[in-house]
């Protein structure tokens, strides 16, 4: 059998086939990130949602921290908040939303303060003026505090006491003292009882690096000049300033002041890099079908006790989307919501040398599509890892280690495996079966009966092609070896007249439509249209139907195979994803070679879905699910009154296909196929068996050793265990075996293992 060719030692950089301006529209579908809709309505850019989250934990002092953050007066701001975020909380639109200004206020009465050593703090150099009082001047003051400014404040005010109670009548006495103490501890300096006059501000220009006046100051002082609203900046003056209209725009205005007055500082156009300042609405999607019609905790006169908050702030749904993180266990295996990993993997595809460590993730990915399918924004992860397999490949820095034994496998279908024949007795046939090649490796039997069925009750004939479809190259992301396929069975095709195609398997279905093209069916269509055979049979307990991933998208045929399954005498247990939300079986994208742990993964994630026998309408799918432990049936086996039984290994999959070429060749065209005989007798250890199997490593390998042992008698005796150690490179990899002869032309196989090394000899 023809060989892969290993990749060079060398990269050549070709031209990539993912741009970056694709990868940017792609992830900026992922809203992951997006902010809650509570968070996007908070002029102050509050994380609410975080400090929800900590207050319904009991933890008020985190709560009050992460409030801070955003008001640095934070009885004064929650007193006159006006709430813009309560009409967006999504428990609106399922009940009562959430009274989060109540539970603000209770966060600022209840926690503790934080407490900052400003004698610790690295102090900026540029020093800072505020000039007047009220709100805007008091909330800037305490924005510049924060971003640790050497910050003056000048006022007509006799004390601090006076100073704070402008714009802030509304607070009650314990409220005032809490903020008068808060204001006391920040790193701010006060010169009280100043004239604040048009000569007095001409000297602060001078004497300070930035300067901002209150809104009184700059009516008083400057009625005709203008400011930028989106600034709080006056260009001509060079002043910073603003205007309020109530609590939470004077907050507002103070953080965009303190931005500019942050670019000023740093001789910055206070234009740019401003990011996102204003309200704004979320793309964030939550799914409410868990939320709780729960009613709003009434507040008390004084507002919220600490456990009414507590309470309240649990109605909470902390709102979030992970509806593909939910559902694939690849996503969950990595912990990286799609726009991150995407990003990644796009970002491994730049690196010309070097370790590509996205490459495991990159092939870990099913190619399945049921992101996109859960996704509200039709993410599709499947698109970014099938590409960027393909530019890892045209650029030369894909190994082929992860894919061989697949691509291999797949040389084999349509290799010695491949048989291609009109239906005996017919000419020119109108159809042409192709079963695919997992069904032939894993239910040659049911395969076999389906084609005498179909020929017996088609009529114009129906040719049988055994091979593979060219999906697995496809995945593998090979676009060479996927043209070559197409061409191939373009050609084959084209031997048997271009019949209508029906097909034994979904993904083949989906492969051959958009690679070969012509009429395509699947074989359910037809059974459909004839109806079942006279022996065919349900099962005597409910079933849950598994979905596969080359009918996502396919409606007619999910319908098609949920019919029969019903006229079958089926009872159906739908699980919580079916359809085109369904689960790979772990097979897909090649996982199950690339990487077997994600794999094993993902197959146990279809399977927690319910605890009843799984019927698919994949042979891959009933084979990962059967290895898995699971009772697993196709529904030809059904149709058919088949049962394909335990799982086979690799080498008994190739072995299916042979011998199923072999007898239809025989019983229907009555060719005979030469047959290999060893001249020795070869047995395996159950351990050798599961070894083998686990490691990929064929009988075939194991015969290609021993006969290099015959022929060389080179070996290496291991005296503690008694077995013998031979080899033999195959291929890109030298397989190894461990082996005992009972007799001289008997040999009883221990272990087997493989490296992709190179063994030399040097003789002298």
């Amino acid at each position: 059998m023809a060989q892969i060719q290993e990749r060079g030692s060398t990269h050549v950089y070709k031209v990539n086939k993912i741009s970056k301006e694709e990868m940017e529209n792609m992830v900026t579908r992922c809203v992951y990130e997006e902010a809650p809709f509570c968070n996007a309505a908070c002029p102050l850019k509050l994380d609410t949602r975080a400090m929800l989250k900590a207050a319904a934990a009991g933890d008020f002092k985190k709560a009050l921290q992460l409030y801070e953050k955003a008001a640095t007066f934070p009885l004064i701001v929650s007193a006159g908040c006006e709430a813009p975020c309560e009409q967006k909380c999504r428990l609106c639109e399922c009940g009562e939303g959430l009274a989060i200004r109540e539970v603000e206020a209770a966060v600022a009465r209840f926690g503790q303060a934080q407490r900052l050593g400003g004698i610790f703090r690295t102090k900026k150099k540029k020093t800072v003026a505020v000039l007047g009082s009220g709100l805007f001047a008091l909330f800037l003051a305490g924005e510049l505090e924060k971003k640790a400014y050497p910050i003056t404040v000048f006022c007509e005010q006799p004390d601090l006491e006076n100073f704070l109670r402008c714009g802030t009548e509304f607070l009650d006495q314990e409220a005032f003292g809490l903020e008068l103490k808060r204001l006391k501890g920040k790193d701010i300096s006060f010169v009280f009882s100043c004239s604040i006059t048009a000569d007095f501000l001409a000297e602060k220009r001078v004497a300070f690096d930035v300067l901002c006046i209150s809104e009184a100051v700059f009516a008083r002082l400057l009625p005709s000049a203008a400011f930028v609203p989106e600034l709080q900046y006056c260009e001509e003056e060079k002043l910073v300033t603003g205007s309020s209209a109530g609590v939470m725009d004077a907050a507002f205005q103070a953080k965009k002041a303190a931005l500019t007055v942050d670019r000023l500082a740093q001789n910055l156009d206070p234009r740019n890099m401003r990011g996102q300042e204003d309200p704004f609405e979320s793309r964030l999607y939550t799914d409410l079908s868990a939320a709780k019609e729960l009613a709003r905790i009434p507040a008390q006169t004084g507002g919220y006790t600490k456990e009414e908050a507590v309470k309240e702030a649990g109605r909470c749904i902390q709102c979030h989307c992970d509806e593909c993180m939910k559902s694939c266990a690849y996503l969950k295996h990595y912990k990286k919501y799609p726009g991150l990993l995407s990003r990644e993997i796009f970002n491994n595809t730049q690196i010309i040398m070097g370790d590509h460590q996205l490459n495991k993730p990159m092939n870990a990915c099913t190619l399945c599509g049921q992101c996109t399918a859960v996704c509200p924004n039709g993410f599709d992860m499947a698109h970014v890892c099938a590409t960027a397999r393909r530019n890892m490949v045209s650029t030369d820095k894909m190994p082929l280690a992860p894919h061989e034994f697949a691509l291999m496998d797949m040389i084999f279908s349509n290799g010695d495996a491949f048989l291609a024949r009109p239906q005996p007795g017919v000419e020119k046939c109108k159809y042409v079966f192709f079963p695919g090649c997992q069904a032939v490796a894993v239910a040659p039997e049911t395969v076999k009966a389906a084609y005498l069925d179909l020929c017996e009750r088609l009529e114009g004939g129906v040719a049988l092609m055994l091979g593979c479809c060219g999906a697995i190259c496809d995945w593998a992301g090979r676009y060479e070896m996927q043209a070559g396929t197409r061409e191939f069975l373009l050609q084959e095709f084209s031997k048997l007249g271009d019949p209508v195609i029906i097909a034994g398997c979904p993904t083949c279905k989906k492969e051959l439509a958009e690679s070969v093209g012509g009429e395509i069916i699947g074989i359910w269509d037809v059974l459909e249209e004839i109806g079942l055979p006279e022996d065919a049979h349900g099962l005597d307990r409910p079933a849950a139907l598994h979905d596969a991933c080359g009918a996502r998208g396919d409606a007619p045929t999910q319908e098609a195979i949920r019919d029969l399954a019903r006229k079958l005498g089926v009872t159906l247990v739908e699980t919580e994803y079916s359809g085109d939300r369904a689960p790979c079986c772990g097979y897909g994208g090649l996982t199950a070679y690339a990487n077997p742990e994600v794999a094993a993964e993902i197959t146990q994630k279809a399977l927690e879905r319910s605890d009843a026998p799984f019927l698919s309408y994949c042979m891959a799918c009933r084979d990962r699910f059967a290895r898995q432990g699971r009772e697993s049936r196709h529904i030809l086996e059904l149709v058919y009154g088949t049962d394909a039984g335990a799982p086979p290994d690799i080498s008994e999959k190739r072995y299916n296909r042979l011998n199923l070429k072999k007898e239809l060749l025989s019983e229907l065209w009555h060719e005979e196929t030469a047959e290999m005989k060893l001249d020795y007798t070869l047995e395996y250890t159950d351990e050798a068996r599961q070894l083998m199997d686990g490691r990929m490593i064929l009988t075939d390998d194991v015969i290609a050793v021993l006969n290099y042992f015959r022929e060389t008698g080179e070996a290496i005796l291991d005296d503690e265990t008694g077995l013998m150690i031979a080899r033999k490179r195959v291929g890109n990899a030298t397989f190894w075996v461990k082996f005992t002869q009972p007799e001289p032309d008997h040999y009883l196989v221990h272990r087997a293992y493989s490296h992709r090394m190179n063994v030399v000899r040097r003789d002298g």
